[in-house]
């Protein structure tokens, strides 16, 4: 099975895990279309390129956890085989100690502890991580949620043979996730995301591929509210990129984008 199909196939498996978790009778979702435009560089070739992405995100929480699950359909404008109509997708279950024990998690500021296992995956590149590790909750007044996702960052890759990414040594990952919503005079805003580290790894060609820090931080403001008195279902606002060693190479992105969000 090539990872082509092999992605399909995990991508089909994992829509049908966040449907049962997402539709259970003690789920409670939250389902996004987001669009985001900027000007993003294509990291193995220093070009940049105006870039559309409109992502489908949902995030639920059930029984023993949570489930956040986004996919980016992208298209950077350009013809040179990097995101040029692309797929990319990651799921994040976790199962909550608190919520599987029924007792609250009390550890200073740590509201909660849960086991979390993640998938990267793009169906262009043929690319395919695994992510297994532990998330800390944070009970921060104002946040609406505030985590710290420490995983592995193990590879699973078909290799450069197959028509793919190359495979690489594994890795780890440090994120930090957050939703911060705030008033001022009387009008709704938002400050969400997240920013990760990955740690450097090598490819099967021996390759040094750099460690990276990406951040997406979103500020949004709610205008459905302020326009039609519906609240939390049309955002309007810019996600900042930054992207040190973006995948790994030695180019960066600096970049505010435009975002449009609908929520259901």
């Amino acid at each position: 099975m090539t990872t082509g199909r092999y992605v399909r196939g995990l991508l089909r498996y994992a829509v049908g895990a966040w449907l049962v978790l997402g539709t259970g009778p003690t789920a409670v979702g939250q389902l996004d279309f987001q669009y985001q435009r900027g000007n993003l560089t294509n990291p193995f070739s220093g070009e940049r390129y105006y870039t559309s992405i409109l992502t489908i995100q949902h995030a639920t929480g059930w029984k023993l956890g949570d489930s956040f699950f986004f996919m980016d359909i992208i298209d950077d404008g350009g013809n040179d085989g990097f995101n040029d109509k692309d797929l990319y997708g990651e799921w994040y279950p976790t199962l909550s100690f608190g919520k599987m024990t029924g007792k609250q998690v009390k550890l200073g500021p740590i509201r909660d502890v849960a086991l979390i296992g993640g998938i990267n995956f793009d169906a262009d590149a043929n690319f395919f991580k695994y992510l297994p590790g532990v998330r800390l909750s944070w009970k921060v007044p104002g946040f609406l949620f505030l985590n710290t996702d420490i995983t592995a960052f193990i590879d699973a890759n078909s290799g450069a043979a197959s028509g793919g990414a190359p495979r690489t040594s594994n890795s780890f990952m440090v994120d930090a996730n957050w939703a911060l919503p705030f008033k001022i005079g009387g009008q709704s805003f938002s400050v969400a995301g997240h920013a990760e580290y990955i740690g450097g790894t090598t490819d099967e060609f021996g390759n040094q591929n750099r460690w990276w820090i990406l951040a997406q931080p979103q500020f949004t403001w709610d205008l459905g509210a302020a326009l039609f008195g519906e609240a939390n279902q049309l955002m309007v606002g810019t996600e900042y990129q930054f992207w040190r060693n973006k995948l790994g190479t030695a180019h960066h992105d600096n970049v505010l984008q435009l975002l449009v969000i609908w929520r259901i």
